[in-house]
């Protein structure tokens, strides 16, 4: 930050030269986030009421940010087709307030395949929790409006203590899940898009976590090697016979 705004005097012509040139200082590396396994996002939800299932659900399959979650209307929602459409986020700034506004990023807004083992509990979730209104919020607090983040975050506390897992915040459930998605095979274009990236930075934390996914390239990799020597052999054996 130092090195930032001495450069800012440079350019304005405040002081000839920024004086913070030591190599590599101007970086920033973020520590390495906990990943949480499918098994443990499944006995997490075990833990928590039925209301709040859905919610822990939707950062991990969907990888959906906390706001996101919470910006979550009915009309987002179309079962027929299995998407949900991300076009705003509830956020809680400092002084206690509740902001509904876009999401975080400009790639924010989207349209999301729900994965079929996530869609029963949506179905269950609409039927039971949500208002009949286009506009009603899929998880709200008691006043009626959006559920604040406060209230989910507890909820999660006492999952994760559950299952053992006390290192896991709640937004490493949406970093478990593009994990998830980089070690299927999901590009980085598709991950910006999964995630709502507005640049690849922030997709590409998740290739790193791809050992055993580059495992199963060698493995198969290894299948053609091995299909291919033994047609090499029949071809040969057929030779000799001849």
């Amino acid at each position: 930050m130092l090195r930032a705004i001495l450069k800012s005097a440079v350019t304005d012509g405040l002081i000839a030269k920024n004086p913070c040139q030591v190599r590599g200082a101007g970086r920033t590396r973020s520590a390495e986030r906990p990943v949480a396994s499918v098994a443990e996002v499944a006995a997490a939800v075990e833990t928590v009421p039925e209301r709040y299932r859905l919610a822990i659900l939707l950062p991990a399959w969907c990888q959906l940010r906390r706001g996101e979650v919470l910006g979550l209307q009915r009309r987002d929602v179309d079962l027929l087709h299995g998407t949900i459409g991300i076009d705003r986020a509830v956020v809680r700034p400092m002084d206690g307030s509740t902001v509904v506004g876009p999401p975080k990023t400009s790639a924010g807004s989207r349209v999301l395949a729900v994965p079929a083992n996530v869609l029963p509990e949506l179905r269950a979730h609409l039927e039971r929790f949500v208002e009949a209104r286009p506009d009603a919020w899929l998880f709200t607090s008691e006043a009626g409006g959006p559920m604040v983040a406060v209230t989910l975050d507890r909820v999660w506390q006492r999952a994760r203590r559950a299952i053992g897992r006390g290192d896991l915040h709640y937004h490493d459930l949406r970093h478990s899940g593009l994990t998830w998605a980089a070690a299927s095979g999901a590009s980085v274009a598709e991950l910006m898009r999964r995630g709502g990236h507005a640049n690849p930075v922030a997709a590409l934390r998740y290739q790193h976590a791809t050992e055993d996914r580059d495992r199963a390239i060698a493995d198969a990799l290894a299948s053609l090697a091995t299909g291919e020597v033994a047609r090499l052999g029949d071809r040969h054996r057929a030779r000799s016979r001849t």
